[in-house]
């Protein structure tokens, strides 16, 4: 049976995750140096940040990520300048900020290479205002 293409899923949102080669050394980083809360961890590590599960997955040795693609984990932060002095401090390597519409941003890497984004946007909405606009709006 084919549904008609209006038809919506009916989709929830679960996670957000990577696949790492070093559990542990993942788990110092985003827990220690990022200061994640580490909610739970037993095949993977799962970290809540404001209300987002994100977890690392073992890649197991001898695999290779499938695909090539380019999702990032993006962190919003209310002044990107001091959030990059601060991590700079803490022996993380970011990139320059970068001016973009509608805020700046920078990025860095986790222990695997993943690139990690941090954001701050030009006015004082966040991401949730905008999905709530956009969802009144739409």
């Amino acid at each position: 049976m084919r549904l008609s293409s209006s038809s919506k899923l009916k989709l929830s949102f679960d996670t957000v995750f990577y696949y790492v080669t070093d559990m542990d050394a993942s788990i110092a980083f985003y827990r220690d140096t990022l200061g994640l809360p580490m909610v739970s961890r037993d095949y993977v590590a799962r970290f809540d940040l404001d209300g987002v599960l994100i977890e690392l997955v073992r890649l197991p040795p001898g695999s290779v990520v499938p695909g090539n693609g380019n999702a990032r984990l993006c962190f919003s932060v209310a002044n990107l300048q001091e959030t990059l002095e601060q991590m700079h401090a803490r022996g993380i390597a970011t990139s320059d900020i970068k001016n973009k519409k509608g805020g700046k941003l920078a990025f860095f890497r986790d222990p695997d290479g993943n690139e990690l984004c941090l954001w701050e946007y030009a006015e004082t909405e966040d991401a949730r205002e905008i999905v709530k606009s956009a969802l009144l709006h739409g």
